[in-house]
């Protein structure tokens, strides 16, 4: 009797043992699910970006857990990964590779100091996190000029500001004082078009305009400003383009 109500109590226990759930990691399941059914290309790069934002040596496991891209079961992802430019990979663990090489702004400054000819933003962009507000500041602080392609938002182009005084040729003197730019806006806008550039106004349609509501138009005369004391100088490093200053 004893061991009949023995085993009536461990059925008893095993019938209230309560019954797994996954319905509150369904939403993370069919994310993985998504995942893993997208493209080689696609798991490639979710795999790429976290390694650029962490900046860590990962394993493949610890690619999997973090990012759900299960590199070792997918051979195709793994190719794509271990061979991509942006990626090193020393047989066990994955590195992002940057373009250059940099740790901190001292490191950036040095790099763009050695390209006179200017080095694209775009390629150091990726060299650490915080290198965009590092660009801002050494701009801010007149280390470097930052210059966008003409019509562009963006700033494409980084430059170093050398404080060094600049030798000057006779003939390129005489080629900058001897050029006369059209007295009418619109033959210069029209040889802006004709270099293949955009201008920034469009004096037709503002002369247009002005007819349509009958305001006449009334050129601007051009003013003739010698170069004096109380000029403001803005290339203070050519000094030999000032030397008529009375």
């Amino acid at each position: 009797m004893a061991l009949k109500q023995e085993m009536c109590q461990k059925a008893s226990s095993k019938s209230a043992a309560p019954t797994v759930k996954f319905s509150s990691d369904i939403e993370r399941l069919q994310q993985i699910n998504s995942i893993r059914s997208a493209s080689a290309a696609a798991q490639t790069k979710r795999a790429i970006d976290l390694l650029k934002e962490t900046r860590q040596a990962l394993t493949a496991e610890q690619v999997n857990e973090a990012c759900y891209v299960d590199v070792k079961a997918n051979k195709d992802v793994f190719d794509r990964l271990s061979n991509n430019l942006k990626v090193y990979y020393d047989g066990m663990r994955f590195f992002y590779k940057p373009k250059h090489e940099l740790k901190d702004k001292t490191q950036l400054l040095k790099l763009i100091q050695n390209f006179p000819e200017g080095m694209a933003v775009a390629d150091l962009e990726d060299a650490y996190p915080s290198v965009d507000l590092d660009l801002k500041a050494l701009k801010a602080a007149g280390e470097i000029w930052l210059v966008s392609n003409l019509g562009a938002a963006a700033e494409d182009m980084a430059y170093p500001n050398n404080h060094r005084a600049i030798k000057v040729d006779d003939d390129l003197k005489e080629l900058f004082r001897g050029i006369e730019l059209p007295r009418d806006m619109i033959d210069i806008e029209k040889d802006l078009h004709k270099n293949g550039m955009k201008p920034a106004t469009n004096t037709g349609k503002r002369r247009a305009q002005a007819q349509v509501h009958d305001i006449p138009y009334k050129p601007k005369q051009k003013k003739k400003h010698g170069i004096t004391k109380r000029t403001k100088l803005t290339n203070s490093h050519l000094p030999e383009l000032l030397k008529d200053l009375s």
